[in-house]
């Protein structure tokens, strides 16, 4: 008995000295800590099994959820979800922001705020940009920042949500559509890569995807939006009505591969529903998206939000249900869990008293949403007791990671052309440089959307002068606009005097961005005649800069001899600005390649409600995306030129022909589906491509090796024209060689989706291509 009392005062000791810790840790830091429950300071806590670590998390979420009334239950089903003191459960804010950096939302409530010793954080380049490095170690690198940075913020107790609503893993299916900037492109297998490096880097695991920290989650990362979700605001169709026509086939092989992969293989711990509706259902209001498919099929395991309002959406203008009440219900009988906006605190209550709603239907709701609080730890007591309890000020805009913001800018820029070696130019031989354009030293247009206050930003002019102090600079128009062209004249001759003129054009905030589609492909306003106009006046050809997000079409500067050199930037980020100087003084090599088709000016003849991937030679429809698309462009998927020359050949192929007549059917069809191959023969007939590569020029260089495969389709079958299939990167020296293998699929690469969503695969050759090499590959059905 003597030696309970001594353990039971030794314990006693041990935590008043653990308080006194906490709370000089509190003080001497001078921030508030941030929210969170289960206060081991609290004597109520140690009787509270959801705050007890030592039971699994279903345990603690059920017996937290059983003592909600059923008012405190409502109140967590709304992005600002309620504090509930009584058990000592902060309030939460669900809705936080990182697209390509921690970020703020524009006029709203956030879960991060920039007010307290923070104050900014790593700004990297757009996500359109950074997708055109195709190398997806350096997006997991990139979202470990972004991870590491958000935890950071919380620490120093500057926000009050750990969920951020990134990435967005839509498909870049029209080039006037506003946010695809913020994605990683047209194609899914590139997406698909994107979304698991940059879910498994911000959530804290490794780059295999099994490294979370004793399963804690660094942050939460949520894959939007969940699906066919690609039209804001284009000639009076909104996306809060429009109703995307997709058919099953375009469903299986474009729009759904993202998200299956977010789920399946990068374990997203949240996805948000799209304010669409898809085939005449609203996206929050779908059981077979929501529940069937992402939850049965591909096993998710975490919450799904609305995007903001969409719920409202419901039966306000989408008038899908005749009640408030009935859209209560569809959302969470569908297996939404939290609603971004107000509308299921408002109409809840009602909803279960008039029978539309039951109790349960809101509990299996709060077990998904409480069990991500739990799995980041904000039910476990102070944070600093947690794994990521030691990220503070200290880890926010880091050298390193202002470093790799840098990186991934020079990495991504696009050289779209440099006629005779126009660039580099030479640091030695020129004295005098123009600078002129609307975007030469416009901060803002740099950081894209859903950005963030960055660590300091590096404009193009600012880059520019760093290497040739006799810089002179002309903004050239009155606006990104570009409605006339002022100084008209002393422009002219400060391009006439100079050795070099570098313009920076483009589109910007105001012309592409959320709730804002593109009427149009060209150069807004009076751009292309100032460009020319400053060519024609120029001693030397000159070199174009095009900032933008969306594709441009510029054929008037590609077939112009005085514009020697193109350079796409996107919205490069922070440091935008130096990477740009680097590349067209020659400190740097360029090797991004587009992850875009460019189209040419008179694509805008397709509506862009049309959905069909697939071209149509009957109706005049062209399709979309290098995959389908027949007309002209402007630029290729994945062109993109270097101050080196690289060459391809394919070293080995391990299988040149594959036998699946004995797994097919009788009907001889010419295809077999994989469900037939079936999940073990499909590894065994996995096989390996080595590419041997070889660095021909004299300038070191980092280069995107991109393997496709082509298709010699039968008559009246509209398979793609080719398949991005793999993509590595490799660094080379001048006259270096080196091998680059790829693992070959072709349950997975060689298949393509029937009219019914079945995944198929065609009998006959299939070409393995890199470059302008080829690699025939025969199946037999």
């Amino acid at each position: 008995m003597k030696n309970i009392i001594i353990s039971k005062y030794i314990a006693l000791i041990a935590s008043l000295i653990l308080s006194t810790t906490l709370v000089i840790t509190s003080q001497s830091t001078n921030h508030p800590l941030p929210p969170f429950s289960c206060d081991p300071t609290n004597p109520s806590t140690k009787s509270y099994p959801f705050c007890n670590t030592h039971l699994s998390i279903p345990e603690r979420v059920k017996d937290l959820v059983s003592r909600l009334t059923l008012e405190e239950k409502i109140s967590q089903l709304v992005n600002k979800a309620s504090a509930i003191p009584r058990l000592g459960v902060p309030y939460y804010q669900w809705w936080s922001e990182a697209l390509h950096g921690v970020a703020t939302a524009t006029g709203v409530e956030n879960g991060v705020s920039f007010n307290g010793s923070v104050r900014a954080a790593t700004s990297f380049p757009q996500v359109i940009l950074t997708a055109a490095t195709f190398d997806a170690n350096l997006w997991y690198e990139i979202a470990k920042v972004i991870g590491t940075e958000a935890r950071a913020i919380y620490n120093e107790g500057q926000a009050i949500g750990m969920t951020f609503w990134t990435p967005n893993i839509n498909i870049f299916r029209d080039p006037r559509w506003g946010r695809g900037q913020e994605t990683p492109g047209e194609d899914p297998l590139l997406t698909s890569k994107y979304a698991v490096s940059f879910v498994r880097g911000i959530q804290g695991d490794n780059f295999q995807g099994n490294g979370l920290k004793d399963g804690h989650l660094q942050v939460s990362a949520c894959c939007k939006h969940f699906t066919a979700y690609d039209l804001d605001n284009w000639k009076g169709v909104d996306r809060f009505t429009f109703d995307a026509k997709v058919t099953k086939q375009d469903m299986a092989d474009t729009y759904q591969p993202p998200f299956r992969s977010c789920i399946e293989k990068a374990r997203a711990s949240g996805i948000m529903c799209a304010y669409n509706l898809v085939n005449g259902v609203p996206n929050c209001a779908s059981y077979d998206l929501l529940t069937k498919t992402a939850r049965q099929e591909w096993g998710f395991q975490g919450y799904i939000t609305s995007d903001c309002d969409a719920v409202s959406l419901v039966y306000e203008k989408q008038k899908y249900v005749k009640s408030h009440e009935d859209a209560v219900a569809a959302v969470l009988k569908a297996g939404m869990d939290v609603n971004c906006g107000t509308y299921l605190a408002n109409h809840t209550s009602s909803a279960v008293e008039k029978g539309k709603v039951s109790e349960s239907d809101i509990d299996r709701a709060l077990h998904n949403l409480f069990a991500v609080r739990m799995r980041l730890g904000l039910f476990n007591g102070n944070p600093v007791e947690l794994p990521y309890g030691n990220l503070t000020l200290k880890d926010i805009c880091t050298p390193e990671n202002q470093k790799l913001a840098l990186d991934v800018a020079r990495h991504g820029i696009v050289l779209l052309k440099n006629s005779d070696n126009h660039l580099p130019l030479s640091k030695s031989k020129t004295r005098t440089l123009a600078v002129i354009g609307p975007n030469a030293d416009a901060p803002k247009t740099l950081l894209g959307n859903y950005k963030g206050p960055p660590c300091k930003t590096v404009t193009p002019l600012q880059g520019l002068k760093s290497y040739i102090s006799q810089t002179t600079f002309q903004q050239g128009c009155d606006t990104i606009n570009c409605s006339s062209i002022v100084n008209s004249s002393e422009t002219n001759r400060i391009a006439k005097s100079a050795d070099y003129v570098v313009l920076v054009m483009g589109l910007n905030q105001d012309r592409e961005s959320e709730d804002h589609d593109r009427e149009d492909l060209v150069l807004p306003g009076e751009q292309q005649s100032l460009v020319l106009s400053v060519a024609k006046a120029a001693k030397n050809p000159v070199v174009l800069v095009v900032l933008c997000g969306g594709p441009v079409d510029i054929s008037f500067a590609k077939d112009e001899q005085k514009i020697g050199s193109i350079l796409w930037a996107g919205y490069p980020g922070q440091a935008g600005g130096q990477a740009i100087a680097e590349i067209i003084f020659g400190d740097h090599n360029p090797g991004g390649k587009l992850p875009i088709t460019w189209y040419p000016k008179d694509f805008i003849r397709t509506p862009m409600t049309d959905m069909r991937m697939r071209s149509n030679k009957s109706s005049g429809y062209p399709g979309r995306t290098y995959r389908f698309y027949q007309g002209k462009s402007v630029f290729e998927f994945g062109y993109g030129l270097s101050y080196t020359n690289y060459s391809y050949k394919f070293a080995s192929v391990t299988q040149t022909k594959l036998d699946f007549t004995k797994r097919s059917s009788t009907d001889n069809s010419g295809y077999i589906s994989v469900s037939d191959i079936g999940l073990e023969f499909c590894e065994k007939t996995k096989f390996s491509t080595t590419v041997r590569v070889e660095n021909e020029g004299k300038m070191a260089g980092k280069h995107p090796v991109l393997l496709f495969l082509r298709l010699d389709s039968q008559a009246g079958r509209v398979n793609p024209i080719k398949q991005l299939v793999g993509f590595e990167t490799v660094s080379l020296n001048a006259n270096e060689k080196a091998s680059v293998e790829f693992r070959v699929s072709p349950c997975k690469h060689f298949s393509r989706a029937s009219e019914d969503g079945t995944l198929m695969v065609e009998s006959g050759v299939h070409y393995l291509v890199v470059g302008d090499q080829e690699y025939p590959i025969t199946i037999n059905v």
